[in-house]
Order: structure tokens, then C-alpha cells, then sequence
């Protein structure tokens, strides 16, 4: 019991997202609503790329890579503005999930030596740079990929929609890089032992069906079957570096929307906000409970597909919790020696505060508010 209690009491976004789920159990009962609202399709993927990202880390082909990117960047805000850049364009097609799960890790390991309030700065603004580099195509996040299936936005909606707030967003971005010193970095070393090539291979070949299951041309199930099974008879040890909890805690947030959205009062009272402002609404429940749940639960209020769109994207910006895909890169900062959570969460904070303002001063101006 002291481990399980210690377990909760330090993973603290699980056990606001699991007390949150059980309480919406007192508005509807559940049932096949609550299975039903479980996106299996994210969690599907979100398992299949880390795993695949866990099996190159494993194996050291980041340590490899780090020394190739330090020999060509010498200095500190080089490598910032450089990461920052890689996760705003790699999450384009990628989504924002797997941009922080490949460059954060990365990231980690090339700054290791950098004093911590450069390194926190720099994974707070791939985060940034992620939430806000994915809203820009169909597949660069499941709120898109969501909205673009379900046939109520056709692809080239999304860019011509979100063009000037990926233009502000990537000046401001550039612009917080400059607060890094240009001081000189050394070479990261990498390791001189080659990589096994069989694994090589094998994760090779994982990501390239992952890129196919992206683009739906396989489904999410088989990908992550292809996935459990190869790990396993190859690899088995990088099953145990998945993140489960993160997992846990998308089905929680879940579970929650489903419940919400099965209650008949709040219902009406969703339908009549996202009537007045769907934009603003959008913004402001994903702050609450994650962009991702709000866009499946306030879609079916609203004809307005381009503001909802819009609100859910810019609406990652703000909480924590307002981008799940920022909670990947909390824990993967959090598990970092010499990491401070808090430090992390002051930075995060401010400056997401500071983007969502900018972000809706521009929505204003192009009168999209």
C-alpha cells in the first residue's frame, strides 16, 4: 500500500486525470459511452512510437547522432535554436507527440553539460515549438488527424488557417532563443562501438510502417501489434522503458470527456458557449482537460469547424495539461538528473502564457475572435 500511495503522490497529472474520471462517474454511470470514448487510435500509436523511439535510444544511436550534431553546432544557442527549429517542423508530419518523444531525449543528452535553467528554457521551447509546428497540417496532432477523418476540414484548410499564427509563433520562438548565452559547447563524443545492425534494422523498419500508420495507410492496431511483437522477440528489454503511466493518463482524460459529454445539462450548457464564442470556448476547456478531449467533445456543438480547429490548437498553449504532449516532455525533463520540476513549471508557464496572449491578440486582429 506505501508503494502504491508513494507511486500516486509522485505521479501527480495520473492522479489528478484518474480522480477527475472516477468523479464523472457521478454524473453518468458508466457504460458503453465510456468505452466508446476512449480514442484507442492514440493510444494505439502513442505506445508504437515510443516504443520505437525507447528501441533507437536502447541501442545508443542518439549518442551516435549527438556527436554529428555538435561537431557542425559550437555554440550553446546554436543547438537551442536548432532543436527548437527540428521540433516546429518535425511535428508537421510527425505529430506533436513524436517530435518531443525523439528530440527532447535528444536533447537531454546534448545539453547535459549546460548550466539547468539553459537546458529547462530550451525543452520548454520545443515544447512550444511542437504544440504550435503541428497545428499547421492534418496529421501534425490528433486534433487534427481527428478533425481531417472525420471529413469536417479538408487538408489544405489547415495551413491556410493557421499560417500567420506558425509565422508569429516561430519569430517568438527564435526571439526566446536569443535569451541562451552563444557560449562555446564541446563535441559531444560519440560512442566509438557500432550499433547492431540487426536492431538497426529492425527499428528502421518499425518507423517507416509507423510513417505508413500515420498516414493511414495501415491501421493504429496494426502497428501496434507489428510493434509488441517484433520488441518483444527482438528486444523485449525496451517494453519496460514504454511509458505506461502517460498512457493511464490519456485514458483517464478520456474517460472524463466521455462521462461529460453523456450528461444532458452540461451538454446544453456546451452547446450554448460554443454558439456565442467557439473559439475562445475551444481555448479555454483545453485548459481543463487537455485539447485533444475538448476537440471530441465540443465538436458535435458546433458548425464552426474552422474556430474549433483553431481554439483547440492554440488553446495547447497555457496549462500543463492543455497539450498532453506536454506532458511527455515534463516527464521526460522530470526523469533527467539534475532536473527541477519546478524551475521547469515556472518557465513553461510564463512563456506559454505569453505565447497564448500573443497568439490571441493575432486571432483578434484577424478577427477570428
Amino acid at each position: 500500500m506505501k508503494k502504491i500511495l508513494h507511486y500516486f503522490k509522485h505521479e501527480v497529472v495520473l492522479t489528478v486525470a484518474l480522480i477527475a474520471a472516477l468523479a464523472s462517474f457521478l454524473l453518468v454511470p458508466p457504460g458503453a459511452h465510456t468505452l466508446a470514448g476512449i480514442d484507442t487510435t492514440t493510444l494505439l500509436m502513442l505506445f508504437s512510437l515510443m516504443t520505437i523511439v525507447a528501441g533507437f535510444r536502447h541501442m545508443g544511436a542518439f549518442d551516435k547522432l549527438a556527436g554529428a550534431v555538435t561537431s557542425r553546432i559550437h555554440t550553446l544557442r546554436g543547438l537551442a535554436m536548432t532543436l527548437t527549429t527540428a521540433c516546429f517542423l518535425l511535428a508537421m508530419v510527425a505529430t506533436n507527440d513524436v517530435a518531443l518523444i525523439t528530440l527532447v531525449p535528444f536533447t537531454l543528452l546534448l545539453m547535459q553539460s549546460a548550466k539547468i535553467q539553459h537546458l529547462t528554457l530550451t525543452v520548454v521551447l520545443e515544447t512550444i515549438a511542437a504544440n504550435l509546428g503541428s497545428m499547421v497540417t492534418p496529421i501534425g496532432n490528433p486534433q487534427n488527424l481527428y478533425l481531417y477523418s472525420s471529413g469536417k476540414l479538408d487538408a489544405l484548410a489547415f495551413p491556410a488557417l493557421t499560417w500567420p499564427y506558425a509565422a508569429l509563433a516561430f519569430a517568438m520562438l527564435m526571439a526566446c532563443c536569443l535569451l541562451i548565452p552563444a557560449e562555446k559547447i564541446a563535441s559531444s563524443a560519440a560512442s566509438e562501438e557500432r550499433l547492431p545492425t540487426r536492431k538497426l534494422w529492425l527499428y528502421a523498419a518499425l518507423a517507416v510502417i509507423a510513417l505508413l500508420a500515420l498516414m493511414e495507410v495501415i491501421p493504429a492496431w496494426a502497428l501496434a501489434v507489428v510493434v509488441a511483437v517484433a520488441v518483444f522477440a527482438a528486444d523485449r528489454q525496451v517494453l519496460k522503458q514504454v511509458d505506461y503511466t502517460l498512457l493511464a493518463t490519456f485514458v483517464c482524460f478520456f474517460v472524463f470527456v466521455a462521462s461529460v459529454k453523456a450528461y444532458a445539462p452540461i451538454s446544453a450548457w456546451l452547446e450554448g458557449l460554443m454558439a456565442a464564442s467557439p473559439l475562445v470556448t475551444s481555448m479555454l476547456a483545453s485548459q481543463v482537460i487537455s485539447n485533444v478531449p475538448a476537440c471530441l467533445l465540443l465538436s458535435p456543438f458546433t458548425g464552426d469547424t474552422s474556430a474549433l480547429m483553431l481554439g483547440v490548437n492554440l488553446g495547447g498553449l497555457g496549462t500543463l495539461v492543455a497539450s498532453l504532449a506536454s506532458l511527455i516532455s515534463f516527464r521526460l525533463y522530470g526523469a533527467a538528473p539534475g532536473a527541477k520540476k519546478g524551475l521547469f513549471m515556472g518557465v513553461f508557464t510564463a512563456l506559454n502564457v505569453l505565447f497564448l496572449a500573443a497568439m490571441l491578440l493575432l486571432a483578434w486582429a484577424l478577427g477570428a475572435i
